[in-house]
Formats: structure tokens, C-alpha cells, sequence
């Protein structure tokens, strides 16, 4: 799913299609002219992805033996996701390189508060479910209030119910399922002090993630782009020794190296 600005215009992303839409050499073509238009491709994708197509993003990086193509693999649910592509996309536009546009995308995901409000948990497998909640998922008319980033929560949808919420000023998404509440307006975003709530369309994803269709689904966003750019370079930057991009954090998203002071401490850590 690719979200719109919330502002001004940004580059647009590319939608990839799996090995059940078209063959290696038609991907492997795609790809190249990504590569040519753009110089750099970041592909990030769901942890939820079927390994037939991960693999084939993995076959792609490697015949074109490229360290311009990183894969970031995301737990976020489908609406989380969609953010994080739109703060990637916003960030691309700026004078910001590559590599830490990137490798911004592990940052920027522990900013983002997603979840959904579900009619059942018997199918959900993305947070520990109680006995007890899985209990009353077969009970008409129960609904439930699920995080799953940045710390998985679960509680029963009632006047009492609470979900810990950011800590700072953001913004709320939320896309209409198959489920009527109106929790989510009149507590949820009074509760996490949110400062506007924007409508979008559900991801086709989002019934198989949350294991029901009857839900509505939300996540938190910075939509100013000037606060995420101030977010990533007040991080520390880095120069990967081995393909040389600049980068933030631990490894190298386009060629998975982990930088040396990171290894260094790691290895002090260990003993």
C-alpha cells in the first residue's frame, strides 16, 4: 500500500510483483531499471512476506551482484508499514544519502505505534494471546484493542481498557474493516493525545496479518518532515568498510556488514 503525502509531493515508490506474477528475468529486468533510473533501491517488505517471494528478492540481489539493492524486512503490520514507506519516500527527497535514508528505516519503526481493534484473537499470532482472550474471542460481540509495535499489548475493548500510546505529539491512521466501533475515535485518540486523525483505505494485506477481516486498523505518524529529518541526523553516522555508503545504526542495510565500532562492542559485551 502506498500512502499519499501528507503535505507536499514525494517521489513515488514501485511496486514489485512476486514470483506468482512474473518470472526471474522479467524481476530481474525490473530491477535493473530501478537501478539505472534511481541508482540505489531500498525494497522493504513484510516479515509476513511468503518465502517464495523473499527468495526471489534475494535471487534478484544476487545475479545482479548488487550492494545497491537493500532489503529491510519489517514486523510491522500492513498499515505500520505503509507509514514507514511514506517517511523513507519523504526523507529520499531530501540531501540525505542512500545509505542512511536506509538504514533509517530501523529507526524510524520504533516512532510508530500500530495496532487494530478486532472483532477476535483466535487467529491472531502476532502478540501473546491469554487462554482467556482466546476465550471470549468465540463470544458475540467482544472486541479487542491489539499493539503490536513498538511492544506488543492486548486488552478487552470496555470502559476501563487502556493501550500505552507514544509520548510525544503524532498524528493517527486509521482504515475502516469490517467492524463498527467507534473506540478508536472517541478514546484511543483522546488517551495517546493525538493531534489529528487522517482516514485510509484498509491494505489488502491486513485480513490475513490481523487473522480476521472484521477489524479497523491504526498507526501512529510524524507527518512533518522536518522533525523526521531531525530524528535521523541526530544520529550518529557511519561509513560502512566494506561498500563504503555512509549509514546510522549497527549494519549496513544494502550490504549487511556490521560497522566496526559496533562488532568491536559487541565482542566486549560478549566476554
Amino acid at each position: 500500500m502506498m500512502l499519499p503525502s501528507a503535505d507536499q509531493p514525494i517521489p513515488p515508490a514501485a511496486l514489485l510483483r512476486g514470483p506468482d506474477q512474473q518470472s526471474l528475468e522479467q524481476s530481474l529486468g525490473e530491477m535493473q531499471a530501478l537501478l539505472d533510473q534511481h541508482g540505489h533501491v531500498v525494497v522493504v517488505y513484510s516479515s509476513a512476506t511468503p518465502p517464495a517471494t523473499e527468495q526471489r528478492l534475494r535471487s534478484v540481489r544476487s545475479i545482479l551482484e548488487s550492494d545497491r539493492v537493500a532489503l529491510l524486512k519489517s514486523d510491522l503490520p500492513p498499515l505500520g508499514l505503509a507509514v514507514l514507506i511514506r517517511q523513507l519516500r519523504q526523507l529520499s527527497a531530501t540531501d540525505l544519502s542512500a545509505g542512511v535514508v536506509a538504514s533509517a528505516g530501523r529507526l524510524l519503526t520504533h516512532y510508530i505505534h500500530a495496532g487494530a481493534v478486532l472483532n477476535t484473537v483466535a487467529k491472531l499470532d502476532r502478540v501473546p494471546v491469554s487462554l482467556k482472550s482466546h476465550a471470549k474471542s468465540w463470544m458475540p460481540g467482544k472486541q479487542f484493542g491489539v499493539v503490536t509495535n513498538p511492544a506488543p499489548q492486548l486488552v478487552e475493548i470496555g470502559p476501563e481498557a487502556r493501550l500505552a500510546g507514544p509520548e510525544f505529539g503524532t498524528w493517527l491512521l486509521v482504515a475502516q474493516g469490517q467492524l463498527q466501533t467507534d473506540w478508536i475515535g472517541s478514546t484511543l485518540a483522546s488517551a495517546w493525545s493525538v493531534q489529528g486523525v487522517v482516514e485510509a483505505e484498509l491494505p489488502a494485506e491486513s485480513a490475513r496479518w490481523w487473522g480476521t477481516g472484521k477489524l479497523v486498523e491504526f498507526a501512529t505518524f510524524l507527518p512533518d518532515l522536518s522533525v523526521l529529518y531531525q530524528l535521523v541526523t541526530s544520529v550518529r553516522r557511519d561509513l560502512c568498510h566494506w561498500c563504503g555508503l555512509e549509514l546510522i545504526g549497527d549494519r549496513c542495510v544494502f550490504c549487511s556488514v556490521t560497522t566496526p565500532g559496533h562488532a568491536r562492542r559487541d565482542r566486549a559485551a560478549a566476554s
